[in-house]
Parts: C-alpha cells; structure tokens; sequence
C-alpha cells in the first residue's frame, strides 16, 4: 500500500472523477447528437451505432495493455499520455467529414481512453485500504454522475444552435485540468512485470471484435450466414485463448482470476446484467427525435433525471449494501431495472412526458446502485498483482457489454423494422421488452453470492 501525502489522499481521487467526468461528457453527448450527426454526414440515424460502438470496442481491446503499462512505466506517466491521446483523437473527431473517418478518430479516442480511467482506478484500488475501497470509488463518482446531467442538455442545445462538432472539442480543456491535476497527485506506482502476452492479447482482441460484428452482421438482410461464420469463429479464437492462458505462466488475464469465487459471479453477473442497460442511453434519444420528433435540446432535458436519480443515490449506496448486503441488492435491483426497461415500452404519446420523469430518476439510481455494487463485489477480493489484471479485466468486460449491449438493441430494432415490418414506434417498444427480459433474467445470476460476500468493504 502506498503512503499517501495528506494533500493526495484527500484530492486522488478526483483524478478518476475528471478521467470519468470527460468519458461520460463524451458518451451522453454523442447519443443524444447522433440524429444530426448522421445528418450532416449523409447517414441514417438508426444506423449510426458504431460511432459509439467503435469506442466501446476500442476501449475493451486495449484496456488489457493498460494495467501492463501502468505496472511497467508508472501509473503516472501513463495516465498522462493517455490524456494527451484522447485529446488527440476528439481534434480528429471534430474534424471528421465522413462516418468513417468519425469511426475512425473514435478508435484513436479509445486507445487513450483505454489508458486513462482503469488506470485512474487502478490508482485508487493501490492506493486506498480495502475498508475505505466502497467509500473512495463512491465518492470518486460523484463529480462524475455530472457528466450525464449536462451532457444531454448540453449535446442538445450544441447541436441544435451551433454544430455537431463542437461536442469533442469541449474535451480539450477538461483534458488540460486533468492532464495538471494527473501531474501533481498521481502517485508513481510500479508492480513487478513479465512479458506482455502479445499472442493472448491478439486471441483475444480478434475474439471481442468477431462477437460484435457478429451481432452487427446478423441483423443485416442477407448477411445472417456472415454473422453466425463469425460468431463460431469468435468462438474458437476465445477457446484458444482459453488454452493458450493454461499453458503459459504469465498470461494475458490469468485463468487463476476465476478461482475468486466473487470475482467470478461480478464478471459473469456484470457482463449479462449491462448488455440491456447499455442499449438505453443509445436508444432513448432516438426514439425521442426520430419518433416523437423532440428537438435535441428537448431530448437532452428528458434525459437529465437518469443522472438525478444518480446523483441522489448516491450517498445512500453505502448504508444500502451494508443494511441488505451485495445479493440482495444485486438480484432485487436488477429485477427492478429489467421492468424499468420494459416500462419504456409504453411511452407511446410524446405529450404524456410528465410521468416519463419520474420512471427516469428511479432507472438513474437503480443503475448507480448497479455500478457501484458490481464493481466493488468484483474487484474486492483481489490482492497483489491480481488487482491489476482483475481489475483489466472488469473494465474490459464493461466496455464488451456496452458494445455487445448497443449492437444488440440496434440489431434487434433494425430486425424488426426490416425484416419484420414493424413500424418504428412498434420496433422501438419491442425492443424494450426484449431488453427488459434478458435483464430480469440476468439478475438471478447475483443468486449465487453468499449473504456475507463483500462484508469487509463497506
């Protein structure tokens, strides 16, 4: 454990709160600019998913490299050049003329920001003892829960009265504060390190890029074969992995990770549980411009009480866990966002918006609950260099679920606009009941943990 002065034990953490501030700024602007992004590129808005799933892959290919880096070369100056990437790669986004080329400069921002906030949170899990671990991640996300507040709000009045591209270039500064509070708090932490694992690192990086086209590929009139092709191999390539990490001693994420009984159930619960939490940030703005015609800046303020219902909770995480412990919590809680999800589905009238608000601050707080609890579960039990690569691991499995999770819920509309005929009110309310359900089913997953699992990390 590293000492600490008083000035970083009391300001580190929000280090990761101005890492996490600039990730969710960037990702709750562009969802709710993509209509008038696809516009001004020539492209369908229903259509424009992989602006954001590119990042979300990005981020869970290169994700694996950043815990080596940080061990080898210090948490600090990795940090800060993974500022300076990001910074690099939104220039390049606002500067786009086509999708490609946005898709592009995307995966330019996920390589930085592979880099930049796991290993703001790998800093804190070094650099805090396990009893203050809940407290510090909580209180490390508050500034950050921010970010979905204004980030709709703001993309919205962005993109209706001025221009799409200035929702990346607002990076820039935020950029200049952390890359200034990185130098003067981040502490300079080394982990003895072997040898990257190029080749697990290559199984596995084609094994997360085949899964998600896969589901892109399959919801595609005439290209179902492509996909399920792509989906075996996928499959194969994660199976050779799996054998490749046996044998050799210092794989890329140890196999002997899965042996921590809670680590196990957070990954797998975690991964199942976002696939449908995932797709709403990216469907909701579109079925309030596309369908109901909101103005972006209308869409952005139906947006703000999810980041309420965040904010609000927030100082109540602690003492919930605490009062009915992690399964309780995660099983009951993921029940109730699964029928939040499936409640969307009945907002068929863009005049009845009023009691729209109400179910948006419960599904805000029910998924900060959700993230708080699953994180710290997942990660609690790790020690020594296990934290690291668990930690790796959790972030990549995040980012798979955002992805996967996006893809899905585009499959799936597009499938049942297309090849099902459905209108694309219908096709939207479908959707929602079909995330909704794999939801609730996820939760039971949380079933597993034991009543007294994650005691020690209140």
């Amino acid at each position: 454990m590293v000492t600490l002065t008083a000035t970083q034990d009391k300001y580190l953490p929000y280090v990761l709160a101005v890492a996490l501030f600039m990730q969710i700024l960037d990702a709750t602007i562009l969802n709710t600019s993509l209509p008038q992004m696809a516009q001004a590129l020539g492209e369908s808005p229903l259509k424009m998913q992989w602006a954001v799933i590119s990042y979300a892959l990005t981020l869970a290919i290169f994700i694996p490299i950043s815990g080596f880096l940080a061990d080898k070369y210090g948490t600090r100056r990795i940090f800060l050049t993974a500022i300076v990437i990001f910074s690099i790669g939104s220039l390049l986004c606002a500067a786009s003329p086509t999708l490609d080329f946005l898709i592009g400069s995307r995966v330019i921002q996920g390589i930085g920001g592979a880099m930049m906030t796991p290993v703001a949170r790998l800093i804190l899990v070094k650099s805090y003892p396990r009893n203050k671990l809940l407290t510090v991640m909580n209180f490390a996300v508050i500034p950050a829960l921010v970010a979905p507040l204004v980030g709709p709000v703001l993309g919205g009045y962005i993109v209706q009265y001025a221009s799409w591209h200035w929702i990346f270039l607002i990076n820039i500064p935020m950029g200049a504060l952390g890359f200034v509070m990185g130098k003067k708090l981040v502490p300079a932490l080394f982990e003895d390190t072997q040898r990257l694992d190029w080749l697990g690192f290559g199984l596995f990086a084609a094994a997360a890029c085949g899964f998600t086209l896969a589901v892109e590929f399959g919801s595609q009139v005439g290209r179902g074969m492509y996909g399920l092709l792509l989906a075996v191999a996928a499959s194969v390539l994660l199976g050779a992995y799996v054998a490749h990490a046996k044998r050799r001693p210092a794989p890329l994420f140890p196999l002997s990770l899965f042996d921590i009984r809670t680590f196990r159930i957070g990954i797998t619960g975690n991964l199942f549980t976002r696939l449908g939490i995932s797709a709403v940030p990216f469907l909701l703005p579109l079925l309030l411009q596309v369908v109901f015609e909101y103005s972006p800046s209308q869409a952005g303020w139906l947006l703000a009480p999810i980041a309420i219902g965040a904010i609000g909770i927030k100082p109540w995480v602690s003492k919930i866990i605490q009062r009915f412990s992690y399964r309780k919590v995660l099983v009951l809680n993921t029940l109730l966002i699964g029928i939040l999800i499936i409640l969307l589905a009945q907002f068929n009238d863009p005049d009845n918006w009023l009691w729209f608000i109400p179910l948006l601050i419960l599904m805000g707080a029910c998924n900060s609950m959700q993230f708080s609890a699953m994180n710290t579960i997942t990660i609690g039990d790790l020690e020594g260099v296990q934290t690291s690569s668990g930690n790796s691991l959790m972030a990549v499995n995040q980012q798979l679920a955002i992805g996967f999770g996006i893809a899905f819920g585009a499959a799936v509309l597009n499938l049942l606009r297309e090849r099902f005929g459905l209108d694309t009110l219908a096709a939207f309310q479908t959707t929602y009941w079909i995330l909704g359900m794999l939801t609730i089913l996820s939760g039971l997953y949380f079933l597993r943990l034991k009543p007294e699992d994650g005691r020690g990390l209140y």
